[in-house]
């Protein structure tokens, strides 16, 4: 997902505590999932009677895992919130310069390993223009996997997020490949599916690059029997060409992604047309992604705006428009600290500390959305058991 924490351990432990109260409550619709034969099917292979639709509501994904309190995109991240009871854990795929799909937010590592502390990959540091945007840094295209497999994993965000750094090396890039062979070994031994929920980052731009990630995404969702409507897995991308490629791939439910309203999908500027994300969202073009994709996954200003001192106004029609068009909507992203949160929840004058980030939820909850990405399952999942028993 594309976009740019302080507490106390305690208040850590408490979350965590409480949550594992209301997770299996949360995940109770799940948890004994089978297929049209009524198989239970553990491995994701079948999501169970109605599929995505058959979630609990509201549904929490855990955004790159657990990353409120790990490093983003690591096994680690990925097992803590499952381990939270997130109903959807969530991976980004770059590829490899070998052609392996990795999971990365960004093919820029720079950020979220150790790259820069190995001296014999400091002449792949290179500037490149990624849909438009010019970066300097080290990207994934440029190694093999066993060279990317020399690196650790670290915190993105460590002025935010201090605690988390002290995992950082802990981990390696996982491949796509391996985290579907964590959640069918997590699911036999839980006995329902975890469920995945998969972006294609930048797919234009890789497959100019010859590394289109549509095709080999396919084959491994087909290799692991993730490819059919009701599999315990959802694509999602910014780019809806990268949607309608996979459409005639795999038959496995597929997402949209919203950004801004002035902003134009990178497949749209390359291909000339004019519409924006303002024009996706009207009637018309909710219509014309639900010809080819189940739901949209907007950024949470296209649910409720913010105003010029970034509290909250009123709601817009978008819950409404999607699902008489038959779509779900899971927005992003939720996270705890001040410096995230509506100035409306934000507490004390610490932008890293915790705000009321229960108050937000109830207010995005009450738009009548499916679910929502957040960095912090537990808190999610408290929210949502809140909301669920008002």
């Amino acid at each position: 997902m594309t976009e740019r924490a302080q507490t106390g351990p305690g208040r850590r432990t408490l979350l965590g505590a409480a949550v594992l109260g209301t997770a299996a409550l949360g995940t109770a619709g799940a948890a004994g999932t089978a297929d049209a034969a009524g198989r239970v099917a553990p491995d994701g292979r079948g999501g169970g009677n109605g599929g995505y639709r058959g979630l609990p509501a509201p549904t929490v994904i855990g955004h790159r895992g657990a990353s409120g309190y790990r490093p983003e995109h690591t096994l680690g991240s990925y097992q803590l919130a499952l381990d939270m009871g997130a109903h959807i854990v969530e991976q980004d795929l770059v590829p490899t310069k070998d052609g392996h799909l990795v999971c990365r937010h960004e093919n820029d590592i720079t950020a979220t390993t150790d790259v820069a502390e190995h001296p014999e990959f400091a002449s792949r540091k290179a500037t490149k223009k990624v849909d438009g945007v010019s970066l300097t840094g080290w990207f994934t295209e440029d190694f093999t996997l066993a060279e990317l497999k020399t690196l650790r994993a670290k915190e993105r965000i460590p002025g935010n997020r201090q605690e988390n750094t002290l995992y950082d090396g802990r981990w390696e890039i996982p491949t796509f490949e391996e985290v579907l062979r964590w959640a069918d070994k997590e699911g036999h031994r839980r006995g329902k599916p975890v469920w995945l929920y998969v972006e294609t980052k930048h797919p234009s731009y890789f497959r100019g690059l010859g590394l289109g990630l549509e095709e080999p995404l396919a084959k491994l969702l087909r290799r692991h029997g993730r490819h059919r409507a009701n599999s315990a897995l959802l694509l999602q991308s910014f780019e809806p060409d990268s949607m309608r490629r996979l459409s005639k791939l795999v038959a496995t439910p597929r997402v949209v992604l919203l950004s801004g309203p002035a902003e134009r999908p990178w497949d749209f500027v390359e291909a000339g047309d004019p519409r924006t994300v303002a024009d996706l969202v009207k009637p018309a073009g909710l219509k014309w992604i639900a010809s080819f994709a189940q739901g949209i996954g907007p950024t949470l200003d296209l649910i409720i705006p913010k105003d010029g001192q970034g509290r909250l106004t009123t709601p817009t029609t978008l819950v409404a428009d999607a699902h008489a068009r038959g779509l779900v909507l899971h927005p992003y992203t939720m996270r705890n600290e001040n410096t995230f949160l509506p100035a409306d929840f934000r507490r004390g004058t610490d932008p890293n500390a915790y705000g009321d980030a229960f108050g937000a939820f109830k207010a995005y909850f009450a738009t009548g959305i499916d679910g929502v990405f957040s960095d912090n399952p537990d808190t999610a999942l408290l929210a949502a058991a809140d909301f669920a028993g008002r």
